[in-house]
């Protein structure tokens, strides 16, 4: 199924990542497939595959050596071509890059066989000011101002959930619940739900809680004061937008969605286990 792979590395590779890579690398050249990267020095001259002058566009799959920042990147740099995606972990945690450098060999083997997956996930998409963007974890609505509040109006379709004062609001996706989402309290939810997860950040109500709503239903925030003389938007923690008070910040599924590659006997609820140190170490039970 994949002939054409495009590799991608994180911008700032450490020794041991330049190690593995020449180890990693031969695997995907001996294969029955066509290798390409974005430029020639990608590797330092370490790696000695084709250059496509026209990357992605004609690409079966892209591999994302890094962590998930570098996967969240790449995400949005080629997601209008639609072109599925496996990540191989340089990085910490791991969620969305969630193959292993030990068994890469193996797994890479598989997935060149037909012994894979192909996931779809969401994404956000936010609209304001003429301007579009969209994020796969979550867009940041807040003040701008370090532990201050701000005013919003929050609406669901066509009805008005609240009004409240805090330091910002999360719309996320069941991708981005394990990530920035759930370091403001926000519940873990299954990749294959079709939701939003909405948290406030640090509301001055305390009865305020998380809420999770169907993303088939539009969103729509509208900051009405602040501590500065507009509000800010963040998409998947890149830069700042401004956006003035009044104007109404529209948020809706993206119509394109992002394929993720897995090994077929990949687990979300395994992955948690892992990355976030869940309970016992129950891997080899067999119910699981």
């Amino acid at each position: 199924m994949f002939k054409k792979i495009g590799l991608i590395f994180k911008n700032s590779l450490s020794d041991n990542d330049k190690n593995s890579l020449k180890q990693l690398i031969p695997v995907l050249t001996k294969s029955d497939c066509t290798v390409f990267v974005e430029e020639e020095n990608s590797l330092d001259g370490n790696f000695e595959g084709a250059v496509l002058n026209d990357f992605p566009k004609t690409l079966d799959l892209l591999i994302v050596f890094g962590g998930d920042g570098t996967f969240l990147s790449s995400a949005r740099k080629f997601l209008e071509f639609e072109i599925p995606m496996l990540g191989v972990n340089f990085g910490s945690v791991g969620f969305l890059t969630d193959i292993n450098v030990d068994g890469f060999e193996e797994t890479i083997k598989d997935v060149l066989s037909g012994q894979h997956i192909i996931e779809e996930r969401d994404l956000v998409r936010v609209s304001f000011s003429n301007q579009t963007y969209f994020g796969l974890n979550e867009v940041l609505i807040h003040s701008g101002s370090y532990a201050q509040l701000m005013r919003y109006k929050l609406k669901i379709g066509e009805r008005v959930v609240y009004e409240q004062r805090s330091d910002g609001l999360i719309v996320a996706t069941p991708t981005g619940s394990s990530a920035y989402a759930l370091s403001a309290g926000g519940p873990i939810i299954d990749p294959e739900l079709s939701v939003f997860n909405i948290i406030p950040m640090m509301s001055q109500s305390l009865s305020s809680r998380a809420l999770v709503s169907p993303n088939d239903k539009n969103i729509s925030v509208e900051i009405m004061e602040g501590p500065l003389e507009h509000g800010m938007v963040c998409v998947d923690g890149q830069e700042n937008i401004r956006v003035s008070f009044g104007e109404e910040i529209s948020l809706s599924k993206n119509e394109i969605k992002l394929k993720i590659v897995h090994p077929k006997n990949n687990n979300f609820y395994e992955s948690c286990r892992e990355k976030l140190g869940w309970s016992l170490d129950i891997t080899n039970n067999k119910s699981s």
